[in-house]
């Protein structure tokens, strides 16, 4: 990157203004305090959502476009949005960020199975043995809330969450990881743990970024084309919006959803219980 590059960023991002919208109230430091503090209260406060897609058009990436979308607007984003937000956060508070690309694992056969469209980070924490992974844009009921450290062979608890790391076998010079969370519905042992995405410590630059959102955003068998898929998580429960079907996961596990029926009902919904504002040209419900 360009010091033009990063000069625009640094006057298109407002590191008071973000803060703000997440609540964050810490002291500004690059420990793993902050790092902790500020990625949960992003979590609990940034909605996913996908509606640029749904009415077909990429979201730009650009710091001045997420920051009126997303912080000085009522809106969220996808994966490549809220991480990139959240890496602009972390530099501008003296971290050290590398952009991470994954494969979604969740009901693939195998990771190649599927291409590196989702986005996360790696964070280096002054006086921290390992670097952490972060990620406030995995938009699922089981996505980290708090980050975790980049090692196996231990579980970790954040914010009522259990996450661990393991190592998968590949053809590849890098290690492969994956991301797994224990669902508490499916009872004690191995059997409780699922894959979320894989992924190796390759950096990757914001043209691939570019690359990867416009294909999200716009290729016709993208998920996220089709019909809106919004998240939003608070300290006591997950809602998801997947198409018509309305699903809330409180902390303990419990499941309950229906299925909306009209437009207008689709789009209160939308409004007051996702905290999002519907674009114009954007129908819920087909």
């Amino acid at each position: 990157m360009s010091d033009t590059d990063l000069t625009e960023q640094s006057e298109a991002y407002d590191l008071d203004a973000y803060l703000d919208r997440i609540g964050f109230k810490g002291e500004r430091r690059a420990d793993l305090a902050t790092l902790r503090g500020v990625h949960l209260a992003h979590a609990l406060s940034l909605p996913f959502e996908n509606l640029d897609p749904v009415r077909g058009t990429a979201p730009s990436l650009a710091p001045a476009d997420l920051m009126a979308k997303m912080i000085h607007g009522r809106r969220g984003g996808y994966c490549y949005e809220h991480n990139i937000l959240l890496r602009l956060a972390l530099e501008a508070l003296g971290f050290r960020v590398a952009q991470l690309a994954g494969r979604v694992v969740v009901g693939a056969r195998t990771p190649e199975s599927r291409p590196r469209t989702h986005a996360m980070l790696r964070v280096e924490v002054a006086g921290e043995p390992l670097p952490y992974l972060a990620d406030v844009g995995f938009g699922a009921p089981g996505a980290l809330l708090l980050p975790v450290p980049l090692v196996t062979g231990t579980e970790f608890e954040g914010a009522g969450r259990r996450h661990r790391l393991v190592r998968l076998p590949h053809d590849g010079p890098l290690e492969l990881w994956e991301l797994q969370v224990h669902d508490p519905r499916g009872g004690p042992g191995e059997g409780a743990w699922a894959g979320q995405y894989a992924f190796t410590q390759e950096p990757f630059a914001a043209p691939d970024l570019e690359v990867f959102n416009w294909f999200v955003g716009t290729h016709p068998r993208s998920p996220f084309t089709r019909r809106p898929y919004l998240q939003r998580t608070t300290a006591d429960r997950h809602l998801s919006l997947d198409g018509a079907r309305l699903t809330e996961t409180l902390a303990d596990g419990t499941v309950t959803g229906r299925t909306l029926t009209e437009e207008a009902q689709a789009r209160r919904v939308v409004e007051e219980e996702f905290g999002i504002e519907v674009p114009e040209g954007v129908t819920l419900l087909t």
